[in-house]
């Protein structure tokens, strides 16, 4: 059972020990006794724990339905998850008749068969470079399920009023991917290009009030701080700002793997600053931040049960479907049916016309690989990016815990008055000096103040 003593100081200096399981998801004092009661305690069956010789099926009454356009581009992000994905054909409007004629054989459309509880996601590259196949595709879908929710992340360049008016009138959410003062990484800021800002600031005006829209952020290396993505992207947008994404990002290539950090000092930094902003509240609007360690606390309350946890991005649950429009299914949104996954097996899963054959065989769970069920924040971070291996994943799960344990750390104190600073288990030894104290504290004995902690 993976276990975990939490080395903690207070604010005025004094020390206390912390248990925490991740088998269980508790967090008791140094004498057993529980610090948050669960409320409820239940032992689900095991979850998704698939690999390539156990693979994933795939439900016929997904929740979660994506459908990928392609993966053109008009932008060329330096950490894109697709930059170098073999492209194919799946976005051309030939196939959309056929698409939407034949969807209900295989998606039943919720609860109601009208899309009630069910959400469509339409995925690029970026969407709007296919409005010639998104408009047709995307009117047809409504037709057939008008209680979905409709759901699109655009760059936000290529809208004009036509579109405008269009996403509005037809119930679209929309996350506008944007990096606030990190956007050089992307390429030209839309917003800083007169047309198409006032395209932009017309779709937020409509969307936005009614909790319709949400700006994406992306934190990397050359963008590592959530206050200053915070205070460029309110100074924009304003009171109904909602900030999406917000996590480090994972590595897909060489140029993902320049926007991570390196050494062993640039994640203190980052660490010591990330836990800084949340602290100072000057990250309130990041929906990751919130959701992480209100999650944490629920994990508390329910005593949820570490082989539980689904994959991050939820790919390993049967009722989360990615197609294109030839009707492959294929592992997730960023790749295509013509790519293979780094473990050898083709991103093509099978086909909609056979769904009791599609067989997902790129898919690693996180509880298939060597140190993820020994890590303390396995419950937050879900295993990083399901089909990475290698250099990719070991610089994407650096960077990912780095970005965890700060949650983890803010909870704990949330709910005890004391930050770890030390964690000792089961996990590597160079992960359990939280912020670069240099060992582990000596409890009983007086010692220099660690907190608060601030930025290098």
């Amino acid at each position: 059972m993976p276990s975990f003593t939490l080395f903690c100081e207070n604010p005025s200096g004094q020390r206390a020990i912390f248990r925490y399981s991740t088998d269980d998801s508790s967090l008791r004092t140094e004498n057993g006794i529980p610090v948050i009661p669960a409320l409820e305690i239940k032992r689900p069956t095991i979850g998704y724990s698939w690999d390539k010789n156990n693979p994933a099926p795939k439900s016929r009454d997904p929740r979660f339905l994506k459908i990928s356009l392609g993966l053109s581009c008009n932008y060329s992000c330096n950490y894109c998850s697709q930059r170098f994905v073999p492209h194919s054909s799946e976005g051309n409007t030939k196939y959309v008749a056929t698409f939407i004629e034949r969807m209900p054989d295989w998606f039943k459309g919720g609860e109601d068969g009208l899309g009630s509880g069910v959400q469509i996601e339409f995925w690029g590259g970026e969407p709007l470079v296919y409005w010639k196949t998104l408009r047709p595709l995307a009117e047809g879908i409504r037709a057939r399920y008008p209680n979905a929710r409709l759901m699109m992340i655009t760059n936000g360049s290529l809208l004009d009023q036509e579109k405008v008016e269009w996403i509005d009138e037809m119930g679209f959410s929309i996350g506008l991917s944007h990096d606030g003062p990190g956007y050089h990484a992307r390429g030209i800021d839309p917003l800083s290009v007169p047309e198409q800002r006032h395209f932009i600031m017309d779709l937020w005006s409509r969307l936005a009030p009614k909790g319709r829209m949400s700006v994406n952020a992306m934190i990397h290396r050359d963008n590592p701080s959530r206050a200053a993505v915070q205070q460029h992207l309110y100074a924009e947008f304003g009171d109904h700002l909602v900030i999406g994404e917000g996590s480090f990002i994972d590595a897909y290539d060489e140029g993902g793997l320049s926007s991570l950090w390196s050494t062993p000092e640039e994640h203190i930094d980052y660490r010591r600053r990330a836990l800084h902003e949340i602290r100072n509240e000057d990250v309130s609007r990041f929906m990751v931040v919130g959701n992480k360690i209100q999650g944490l606390f629920q994990n508390f309350e329910q005593a949820k049960w570490l082989y539980s946890i689904n994959q991050k991005c939820g790919i390993d649950d049967p009722q989360n479907l990615t197609v294109d429009l030839r009707g492959n299914v294929i592992t997730c949104q960023n790749v295509s049916a013509d790519a293979v996954a780094p473990n050898g097996e083709s991103h093509k899963c099978g086909s909609v016309d056979d769904m009791d054959k599609v067989q997902v065989k790129t898919i690693r769970s996180w509880s298939r690989r060597e140190n993820c069920p020994k890590c303390p924040v396995v419950h937050i971070c879900k295993g990083s990016c399901t089909f990475l291996e290698g250099d990719l994943f070991t610089a994407s799960c650096e960077s990912s815990f780095s970005d965890n344990i700060v949650f983890l750390a803010v909870a704990v104190e949330l709910a005890t008055g004391y930050l770890p600073v030390y964690i000792e288990g089961p996990q590597r030894e160079d992960r359990k000096d939280i912020w670069g104290l240099n060992g582990i504290p000596d409890i009983p004995s007086p010692r220099k103040k660690i907190i608060p902690l601030v930025p290098a």
